[in-house]
């Protein structure tokens, strides 16, 4: 019986046994792997072997097989989080007892709670009010100087703390405006939208305005005061300046004196350290529109 070898098609060219393969008249060559190739090949084997005994690997019903060395990326994080806290504890203590209105004069620990202040914001405030601090329809800019409960250290750091309109914290700001749609007349709401329109200095049908000044002085005065100026007390606005939480047009104040507002901010105090809110009220307020502290 012949050897099934000798029946091989060999290359005229080259003396060397092909595949069979052809494409095109071109005949491919049986030419064995280079050397080097086949051992690198057999040692990322014996690698990969290697790594499923020793790391995490094979995935299982509720977790994957620990390895022999116990290896956690998870474990990895918590060591490194544990390392950098433990490196900013002292900082992290002195922080949370400073007085906020004389924190500046010290320097070192008032650049910490900025730069640490701001990881705070992008973590935990960021969604709300934005990556850069501008806000959004309902969420307030805290770019500029227009604040609801005031806008020094200490007052930006109870509303962190504390929150405000929510169910979790007693001490959270409260304040609720009444649905005028259930009080007033129908024709009474657009006469009031012109007169708010007026005192904020925006277009506004004069004649309509000056039939609303005494709507306003019934129904809206006790808490926006007889200027429109508003009062921090209650957190209600200020009118004048034509800064507008929910929108300034026709159909957005219409809207507003209708239904009434009612915007929730959660108390961050279970989930933030006291030297985390302190941080994040010193970011907060150095981001342009923190105000004087009376102590200054």
């Amino acid at each position: 019986m012949s050897d099934p070898k000798d029946n091989k098609p060999v290359d005229d060219v080259t003396g060397v046994e092909t595949t069979g393969h052809t494409w095109d008249g071109i005949e491919e060559l049986n030419n064995p792997l280079p050397r080097w190739w086949l051992w690198c090949f057999y040692l990322t084997i014996i690698w990969g072997i290697g790594y499923v005994i020793a790391y995490p690997a094979w995935p299982m019903i509720s977790k994957a097989t620990p390895g022999l060395l116990g290896y956690s990326t998870r474990g990895e994080v918590a060591r490194d989080i544990d390392t950098f806290r433990e490196a900013s504890a002292a900082n992290d203590a002195a922080l949370a007892t400073s007085d906020l209105a004389t924190l500046s004069q010290n320097e070192d620990l008032y650049r910490y709670a900025v730069s640490s202040g701001a990881a705070v914001f992008r973590n935990n405030c960021s969604q709300c009010h934005g990556s850069g601090a501008a806000g959004a329809k309902g969420y307030p800019n805290l770019l500029d100087d227009d604040w609801l409960w005031g806008g020094n250290h200490e007052q930006i750091a109870y509303t962190v703390r504390h929150g405000i309109r929510n169910d979790a914290d007693d001490d959270a700001h409260y304040s609720e405006m009444p649905a005028f749609g259930e009080i007033l007349e129908e024709g009474d709401i657009p006469v009031l939208v012109e007169y708010v329109r007026g005192l904020a200095g925006e277009e506004h049908d004069a004649t309509l305005a000056a039939s609303g000044e005494e709507l306003y002085i019934d129904n809206c005065s006790a808490c926006h005061g007889e200027n429109g100026m508003g009062d921090r007390d209650q957190g209600a606005p200020n009118l004048t300046d034509a800064i507008w939480l929910y929108g300034g047009d026709r159909d957005s104040l219409t809207e507003t004196i209708t239904y009434s507002r009612f915007g929730v901010m959660p108390p961050w105090s279970p989930r933030l350290s006291e030297a985390q809110i302190q941080a994040v009220a010193t970011y907060v307020h150095q981001l342009g529109g923190g105000e004087v502290d009376p102590a200054n």
